[in-house]
């Protein structure tokens, strides 16, 4: 893998088991073995939650995130700027339909005096983009994103019908002045071709989610 690759766990929690409980110290436990391995950003993505219930699993998560040997890992929250703002959260990560970067940026920096995150709010915001297209990658740029997450690069076992954009698209994607992190069907054995596409990381959820962190970072450390 080539250096300053950048890695992102997307979380789901609903894969660990049946009871919220155990869901929730599963999801957290993987999150800290995550953010213990090298990855960079973390996505909380559990958008079933109430907002009192994703507030509460976010400033868990940025707890074991902190607590952890290496804490160097951003977690960014999916979609909801307020949680992110109430938490202390490193950024936002927006879908295709979301509001725009520049929005966010604006609210973050004209959050008041009072707001609960404001003295743990990072002073660089991350916003990640979802993009389907690489016009949707230069809108991203335009509009202050971060970096883009560009899918499904590949076909998404749990959406058979989602058409994979393939790695010619990927590869024109990645011409955009941004870094774009490939997701969709991402796997040991096809990450290194995403990466000679230009891609400047990759995002997943089952990769890291279903495997031990560290070896998969290893794995990836060596196609390189």
């Amino acid at each position: 893998m080539a250096d300053g690759c950048f890695l992102y766990y997307i979380t789901d929690r609903t894969a660990f088991a049946v009871d919220e409980p155990t869901r929730r110290r599963r999801l957290l436990e993987k999150i800290a073995e995550a953010a213990r391995a090298g990855v960079d950003y973390i996505q909380l993505r559990e958008k079933d939650l109430t907002t009192r219930d994703l507030e509460s699993l976010a400033r868990e998560a940025i707890a074991v995130v902190r607590e952890s040997r290496k804490p160097t890992a951003a977690l960014l929250i999916n979609s909801r700027t307020d949680v992110a703002l109430a938490v202390g959260a490193e950024g936002v990560h927006l879908r295709s339909d979301d509001v725009s970067p520049q929005n966010v940026s604006d609210i973050w920096k004209k959050c008041g005096a009072g707001a609960p995150g404001r003295e743990n709010r990072p002073r660089n915001l991350l916003i990640g983009v979802s993009c389907h297209a690489p016009e949707d990658v230069l809108q991203a740029k335009a509009d202050g994103a971060t970096f883009a997450i560009f899918a499904p690069v590949f076909e998404k076992k749990i959406l058979p019908t989602a058409q994979p954009a393939g790695l010619p698209k990927l590869r024109q994607a990645c011409k955009a002045d941004i870094p774009v992190l490939a997701l969709g069907g991402i796997t040991l054995e096809n990450a290194k071709s995403c990466l000679e596409a230009g891609a400047a990381g990759i995002a997943a959820i089952r990769l890291f989610q279903e495997n031990d962190v560290a070896a998969v970072l290893e794995s990836l450390h060596q196609l390189g």
